[in-house]
Order: structure tokens, then sequence, then C-alpha cells
């Protein structure tokens, strides 16, 4: 999860899934400056990570956040955090 997160385009877009609050059907592609190819690797990337989800819907993909997926890294960042003080 954490090299899935180390490009700041995959931060970018996992951040706009969360505000969306539902599966987003639009281009991910307009959200970033970079090719529309880039921004798949960038969600093939999420998707194994297992942050995001994708569901084909006709000539459309759906993105939405993994909610397990975004709970298991709260759960790894926060028990990295607990010692500190």
């Amino acid at each position: 999860m954490a090299k899935a997160l180390a490009h700041p385009h995959r931060v970018h877009i996992l951040r706009f899934l969360v505000a969306q609050r539902s599966c987003f059907a639009g281009e991910i592609a307009d959200q970033l400056p970079v090719a529309a190819s880039t921004v798949s690797e960038h969600l093939r990337i999420l998707r194994a990570a297992g942050l995001i989800k994708g569901e084909v819907d006709g000539p459309r993909r759906c993105y939405c956040v993994d909610p397990d997926g975004v709970a298991a890294l709260r759960a790894l960042v926060g028990g990295l955090c607990g010692g500190l003080s």
C-alpha cells in the first residue's frame, strides 16, 4: 500500500475518489495533467493495492474507494505511529 501511495498522482486520485462519496464514472484523467494511459496505470496500481475498486458499466468504468482497503491502511499507519509520543 505504501508503494502504491508513493506517487503524488496516485495520492491525488485516492483523495479525489474519497471526496466523491460514491462511485465515479467520469474521466479521472481530466483531474490530472497526464495522459489517460498514465492514469490507467495509476488506477491499476491502486486497485492492486486494494485501495480502490473498479467496475465496468457498459462503455464506462466506475471507480470508488475500497472501504476495506482504506481501513487496512488506517490500521497500518495507526500501528506505525501508535508508539510515538
